[in-house]
């Protein structure tokens, strides 16, 4: 299933898995801890069971941008981001 960035649906995400972010390679992860970026770059990590695979989509060189936060969401595993959908 491919999906545009502005199309992420939070209807879809496990309740509790407030945060998302896209990865160089196009996958959308969920996350229920705010993720951080790799220090190699491309991908943004939590630990395995605080991230499932959301969707595929097309690779984004600007993956970096794409951390989102569930609007209305408790932000008790970290602090809202400055960029949300």
């Amino acid at each position: 299933m491919e999906r545009k960035t502005q199309s992420l649906d939070w209807s879809l995400a496990p309740a509790g898995w407030d945060w998302a972010a896209q990865d160089e390679d196009g996958r959308w992860f969920w996350y229920r801890v705010r993720p951080s970026p790799s220090i190699g770059g491309g991908v943004w990590r939590a630990p395995s069971r605080a991230q499932t695979l959301a969707y595929a989509g097309r690779p984004n060189p600007a993956w970096d941008a794409t951390l989102r936060y569930r609007h209305g969401a408790d932000s008790g595993a970290g602090s809202a981001p400055s960029k949300t959908e």
